[in-house]
């Protein structure tokens, strides 16, 4: 059910996730090579699971409370990419080796930001079906 709110959320956090791998960097380095997110093994690890997870739960639109669950756990990969993506930048020291930091290493966020939205229509969803439920 593609026509859904959370679907189309949830489509988005797929594609911001799959853009992450390869599209966006996240930094450059003094000899300006630039640094994606593919290239870390946390990151590569915690980016795919968001994306894999955003597909899962697309296509769960019959189960909504196990999407909503997905949902959640989804948005505490994104966090964990973030603290990875911030641990990282902070061990590396100073502006002698990063030089410019990529919009790469915000798309969690926004990837946060959808998923929350995708959650609050499934809930939405959910409240609507169990009010139905009372009038049989």
């Amino acid at each position: 059910m593609i026509q859904r709110k959370q679907s189309l959320y949830l489509l988005v956090v797929v594609i911001l996730s799959s853009l992450l791998l390869s599209t966006f960097p996240l930094w450059k380095n003094e000899s300006l090579e630039v640094q994606f997110a593919f290239n870390f093994a946390p990151s590569l690890i915690g980016v795919s699971a968001s994306a894999v997870l955003a597909l899962i739960s697309i296509f769960l639109f019959k189960n909504r409370k196990l999407q909503f669950v997905l949902g959640r756990i989804n948005i505490l990969i994104n966090f964990f990419i973030i603290g990875f993506f911030v641990y990282w930048s902070l061990n590396l020291s100073g502006e002698t080796q990063v030089s410019e930091k990529g919009i790469g290493m915000f798309v969690p966020l926004v990837s946060i930001v959808f998923l929350v939205l995708a959650n609050k229509a499934i809930k939405k969803d959910e409240d609507l079906v169990k009010s139905v439920d009372r009038f049989r």
